[in-house]
């Protein structure tokens, strides 16, 4: 299925979009799913796979890349910053809505990894958000870099922050750590499964760059835990239960509190959304979910 590419303003800078509209819409506008991915993901590792289901079940999908990765535009390239994050989401979720054929009254979010802690926080504060999906979701920024490394890598890394911080401040090149890497090292994904599971994902063409502004330590991480019971809206949580970045049982607990929540449990590790036979198996899932939620008018309460 053919996307059409949409480019939309954030901040100063411009995302690049892909729309996925479904094949012959014959019952009016369409409800838009959203498509957000991880820290340093793009695109083109995956998020594809996912939009063009939606939009074969009927629902178009809008996915983006976040300012300074991809196709995106910003300096520093390898910027990661939750709050400029969150807020590329908002400028996702006000293009969506704008544009001619998509329902601005049934918007639905889909957020993967680090993209599923900025869905979580946005079901939280944006009233249009309708529905929400979140894939091995942050809740919790500490607890999931003491899972994948132990105290020794949180505070290595932030150390490394302080040094890119610093040249932040006097306006030189950033001091970049890899975003992934074997277990041990700086990257910032450095789990066993990590590094694989970014190759295993990344095509050859890929503008994907293993790398990050290490000042992305010294930011507030997410500690949602106990904020999603006031998520209101309905809420799908899709947990792999051998995720060695994110805990699981920190997502299964998230699940349980949001009063209108939903929990899918998957075999695999973090990576293993975007391989075919899990992609095809929470797809189908997450369809189901986002027809009851956006299309038969369900509350989706689980």
């Amino acid at each position: 299925m053919e996307a059409e590419e949409l480019r939309f303003e954030s901040g100063d800078e411009e995302c690049a979009g892909w729309l996925f509209r479904p094949p012959a819409p014959d019952t009016g506008p369409s409800p838009c799913v959203i498509l957000g991915t991880g820290a340093s993901c793009v695109y083109d590792q995956g998020l594809a796979r996912f939009a063009a289901r939606f939009a074969q079940a009927g629902l178009a999908a809008f996915a983006f890349d976040y300012r300074y990765f991809g196709r995106s535009g910003g300096e520093p390239r390898s910027l990661m910053l939750a709050g400029r994050q969150r807020d590329d989401w908002r400028a996702a979720i006000r293009r969506a809505r704008s544009l001619d054929g998509i329902d601005a009254d049934r918007i639905a979010l889909w957020g993967y990894s680090l993209g599923g802690g900025h869905v979580q926080s946005l079901a939280l504060t944006e009233p249009e958000v309708a529905a929400a999906i979140c894939v091995a979701p942050v809740v919790d920024g500490t607890r999931s870099l003491l899972h994948m490394g132990g105290i020794r890598h949180v505070l290595r890394l932030a150390a490394t922050g302080l040094r890119d911080g610093t040249r932040a401040l006097r306006g030189v090149e950033p001091y970049c750590v890899p975003a992934t890497g074997p277990p041990g090292s700086l990257g910032v994904l450095n789990s066993p499964d990590a590094q694989p599971g970014f190759e295993a994902v990344t095509p050859p063409d890929s503008s994907w760059r293993n790398e990050l502004c290490a000042r992305a330590a010294l930011a507030p991480p997410y500690r949602l835990a106990r904020k999603t019971k006031r998520i209101a809206c309905p809420i799908l949580y899709c947990i792999t239960e051998d995720d060695d970045v994110n805990p699981p049982e920190l997502g299964k607990r998230a699940a349980q509190r949001a009063p209108y929540g939903e929990l899918r449990l998957y075999p695999g590790g973090h990576f293993d959304p975007f391989q075919s036979d899990l992609l095809a198996q929470m797809s189908a899932d997450q369809i189901g979910f986002l027809t009851r939620a956006l299309i038969a008018g369900s509350s989706g309460q689980g």
